[in-house]
């Protein structure tokens, strides 16, 4: 897999204390992928929803562009969210 970073994608994603690492690991674990329902005119953006290597359970809103994953937003999920990913998904 190949990602998209850069100085318009990074940051947002970083700052809610998630690394790059943790990521990509998300996506190497076949995370849950959903269409996320906020429009964003033509660019399509699908919400990836699992664990990275560590267990830690991740949300990331990300896009496709040029045959890359393009993350733009990450963070750690909510207890509410885990149990119902958990729930959901056994």
């Amino acid at each position: 897999m190949r990602f998209d970073w850069d100085a318009g994608n990074w940051p947002k994603c970083g700052r809610h204390g998630v690394s790059k690492e943790e990521i990509e690991d998300l996506f190497e674990n076949d995370p849950l992928n959903v269409p996320d329902k906020t429009d964003h005119g033509a660019e399509e953006r699908l919400n990836a929803i699992g664990t990275n290597n560590g267990g830690e359970h991740i949300f990331v809103v990300f896009t496709l562009r040029l045959g890359r994953i393009r993350p733009i937003s990450a963070r750690h999920m909510h207890d509410k969210e885990v149990k119902r990913y958990e729930r959901d998904n056994p």
